[in-house]
């Protein structure tokens, strides 16, 4: 049964992590039925629009000018538009500016309906071998400010541990991992869903240690285990790596 799309409200649309057929049939429909789409980046979500044979005006909606949309996306709402926002990859709200927009959505009264898919955060935690009935989503640490004292209140943390990082930063994030948690077990996945998807899977030590002989490329996540919690892992015992992946990049 066809969904009628709701005037004047703000959809969050999931879109796929890599794979571009990891996107629902009920987030295809409302992508073809809003007024307009608002991307973070044009151009990649441009890619996935093409893909769906779909034809829609579309408006960057980013860091940068986070603050100037806003404003025009509720009054285009008041007056009875629909406005599906998407993310480059995954769910919006997660770590990118859409947060501020569902916010302002919520005090104007605008209803925020959320479709559901892809994210990075359940495929990493599922597939790493960790511990998951109870975890802690920490997105990106901070680069600088408040880094410090983020990583010291994770050391006893006994949930596992998921985090986002960049590939030029994942070097130095798994070192103050190291430092700041101890040598425990933990995973480094990497383009999810993609040709290259891989886990590296071993201690934060032997993870570093791979990382400084063959630096990973594409989008990652690492989980790493909470403190006190129990791995039958016989490689993140003794700190072995362990890589399955499709293919080497």
């Amino acid at each position: 049964m066809s969904e009628a799309i709701e005037r004047g409200a703000l959809y969050l649309v999931a879109t796929p992590i890599g794979n571009l057929e990891d996107i629902s049939r009920r987030a295809v429909m409302i992508l073809e039925g809003v007024d307009c789409v608002a991307a973070e980046d044009t151009r990649t979500s441009g890619v996935l629009l093409a893909h769906l044979g779909i034809k829609k005006p579309m408006v960057s909606y980013h860091s940068y000018n986070e603050e100037r949309r806003i404003e025009e996306f509720l009054q285009r709402l008041r007056g009875g538009e629909t406005i599906a926002v998407v993310t480059d990859a995954g769910t919006p709200g997660i770590s990118d500016p859409a947060f501020a927009l569902v916010r302002a959505a919520v005090e104007a009264g605008i209803r925020v309906i959320p479709i559901p898919g892809a994210s990075a955060v359940l495929p990493a935690l599922v597939a790493s071998g960790l511990p998951a009935d109870r975890f802690v989503f920490e997105g990106f640490l901070p680069v600088k400010k408040g880094r410090a004292t983020r990583l010291k209140l994770l050391h006893d943390e006994t949930r596992t541990i998921v985090l986002y990082e960049a590939p030029h930063r994942v070097e130095r994030t798994l070192q103050d991992l190291l430092d700041a948690l101890g040598d425990r077990p933990a995973v480094l996945a990497r383009e999810m869903t993609k040709k290259f998807e891989e886990f590296r899977r071993g201690t934060l030590a032997a993870l570093l240690d791979g990382v400084r002989h063959k630096p990973p490329k594409g989008e990652m996540v690492i989980v790493v285990q909470g403190t006190g919690a129990r791995t039958s892992s016989r490689d993140s015992r003794h700190g072995e790596i362990d890589s399955s992946t499709s293919e080497t990049a």
